[in-house]
């Protein structure tokens, strides 16, 4: 089939041309954004899956629902070893110039002094965040050196600016795992000030499925500050419209043997659902695709994703790392999702606590995480899989 009429997307955090399934999650994040609007208390908000699942997606979608709302809107990812000081601040300077308030000099020199906080005085002039804000920098406020004491006021003035609006402000945090430990339990406390005084800013988070973990490490109210939504794989009927609407709008269709064949090889995540659809598409010969279409493409579809999906992330690991990695799957054979550490131990016959550096980096390269005390789980889909084959291939 026309390559170039091709509708599937499977790049990284793009919308798909039929975002399936998160509707839920799309009417609660509307529900806020009234709610608020109407002065009315609101939790910020957690949107916690594996890889792959659509998280970044969502986030974007949820974003763009506020921008509808005409509130202010940033974004930032977290990236370990990074403070929040300075990728919080070009985002919320992003929010506060989408809210066009006609005197926010005073926020703006708040948030100048947040930033300029951060930054050493020997910091290499390429690495310091040019603000573009040509207001003074005011002693006093935001500027204490302590992180807790700063993002409160600062995060109290922008929302304050919001609300002479009549308006909210949205702060969208991707990977939040990764933020550290400071950073975390400083953007606790603001929550729970802003939530306090009921003030129209909230936050949306995403992350791997430890992020409650994380948070209820730093501050034992979290999981009373946030209200969590577990991002999923898609089921049987959305995985079907993710493929099946955005070829009716190319006149083209999947016969119900092929939608079931789909189905049996992406597990319903989204990500597969897109590069499984794409692989199939160009090289089906024509409409309706069949499900030897798709007995044709998988193999495709799926060296595609062990060199980049799956390989990728395989190449980050240390030869110590890969072999505990295999180990895991070998040791979930069944792919039940999580394995005890001891199991894994005593698959590469080796006692626990001598494994305990690779398990540690691989938690803190994002590729593994402890599903809950002496359990872990790949935070990819399917790579035990890969795994497995890849070795029965060796």
């Amino acid at each position: 089939m026309d390559p170039i009429r091709n509708p599937y997307a499977p790049g990284a955090g793009q919308r798909p041309p039929e975002l399936a399934g998160r509707d839920p999650q799309l009417d609660a994040f509307r529900f806020v954004i009234e709610r608020v609007a109407r002065g009315r208390p609101e939790r910020s908000i957690v949107l916690v899956g594996l890889r792959g699942v659509g998280k970044t997606v969502l986030l974007n979608a949820m974003r763009s629902q506020a921008v509808r709302a005409g509130w202010g809107t940033g974004k930032l990812e977290a990236r370990p070893e990074q403070g929040i000081r300075r990728p919080l601040g070009a985002a919320l300077h992003m929010a506060i110039r989408e809210l066009g308030h006609p005197d926010a000099v005073a926020v703006l020199s708040t948030l100048k002094a947040f930033v300029e906080r951060a930054a050493p005085t020997n910091t290499k002039a390429y690495d310091r965040w040019n603000s573009g804000i040509s207001a003074p920098s005011v002693a006093g406020r935001a500027d204490s050196g302590d992180i807790e004491i700063d993002l409160v006021e600062l995060l109290t003035d922008v929302a304050g600016l919001a609300a002479d609006q009549g308006k909210g402000v949205a702060v969208f945090i991707d990977e939040m795992q990764d933020l550290g430990p400071d950073d975390v339990s400083a953007l606790c406390a603001a929550c729970h000030e802003l939530g306090q005084q009921g003030l129209p800013l909230i936050v949306v988070g995403a992350g791997l499925p430890h992020l409650p973990a994380v948070l209820s490490a730093s501050k034992s109210y979290s999981e009373r500050l946030f209200s969590y939504a577990r991002i999923d794989r898609l089921d049987r009927e959305s995985a079907d419209l993710a493929l099946a609407a955005p070829a009716a709008d190319e006149n083209a269709a999947f016969t119900p043997e092929a939608l079931d064949a789909m189905y049996r090889v992406t597990g319903g995540y989204p990500y597969f659902v897109q590069a499984y659809g794409k692989v199939v598409w160009d090289l089906a010969p024509s409409t309706p695709i069949t499900a030897e279409d798709v007995a044709v493409a998988a193999p495709e579809a799926e060296h595609e994703l062990a060199v980049g999906f799956f390989g990728s992330r395989l190449e980050r690991a240390t030869a110590a790392e890969r072999e505990y990695l295999r180990a895991m799957a070998d040791a979930d054979a069944d792919d039940a999702g999580a394995v005890p550490s001891a199991l894994v131990a005593e698959t590469l016959g080796r006692k626990p606590q001598s494994l305990s550096p690779a398990r540690d980096a691989l938690i803190k390269k994002g590729l593994i995480y402890a599903s809950e005390r002496g359990r872990i789980a790949f935070t990819v889909p399917h790579f035990g899989r890969f795994l497995r084959t890849q070795a029965e291939a060796a």
